[in-house]
């Protein structure tokens, strides 16, 4: 059994998506932010750098989405969401999901999470007006260069897929139009009609 420790309206959706593309039998386990339980000792003897997600497996604890991403394709292979038998493709998926891990999700905190950076809060302030902008450079690289297809792959839906919507669902928040990003708005709009995209957010409502 897996249970995978979320949070709405963060990253932990795309895992939350893979798992029911994958037909995992897995738990919910909410964490709550506005309580802090993220900071509790229960949830850092989970995970200790208090964040989401988290996936506990039969083997132990993992943590960092493209990590997670990683581990229910090639947990379920018949679900067919990772071309787990090329090593060359394999690392490209890969490479997507860790430029969203590190570029993009990051460009983002910037928003909310300037704390994590600095403390001087002229200088917060700052990388939050700045948001806008390196979102949307951030995510055009994706439009113009890494957008393969009508899937992050091409043809086969991967699970970079969940991950690129996770993060495109938080556009217009980060103050980004997504007219702007025609190929990254139908991406979204594609991923939201599947039924397990509608699943996973219909459990985290």
């Amino acid at each position: 059994m897996l249970t995978l420790f979320y949070t709405p309206e963060t990253c932990a959706l795309a895992t939350h998506i893979a798992l029911e593309e994958a037909g995992a039998d897995y738990t919910l386990r909410r964490i709550d932010f506005e309580r802090q339980e993220q900071r509790s000792p229960g949830y850092l003897e989970v995970n200790p750098k208090g964040r989401v997600p988290a996936l506990a497996t039969p083997r132990g604890v993992l943590t960092e989405t493209p990590a997670l991403l990683g581990f229910v394709a090639q947990s379920f292979p018949a679900a067919q969401l990772a071309p787990v038998d090329d090593p060359f493709a394999f690392a490209r998926l890969q490479d997507f999901n860790n430029y969203l891990c590190s570029t993009v999700h990051v460009a983002h905190a910037h928003r909310m999470r300037g704390h994590r950076w600095v403390d001087d809060e002229a200088a917060i302030e700052a990388m939050r007006r700045r948001v806008p902008q390196s979102v949307h450079d951030a995510f055009r690289v994706i439009e113009e260069g890494m957008l393969a297809g009508p899937w992050v792959m091409g043809e086969a839906y991967t699970v970079a897929d969940p991950y690129l919507f996770t993060l495109a669902r938080w556009l217009e928040r980060d103050g980004v139009d997504p007219a702007r990003l025609p190929r990254i708005a139908e991406h979204r709009r594609r991923m939201a009609e599947r039924p397990a995209a509608q699943r996973a957010l219909a459990a985290e409502a």
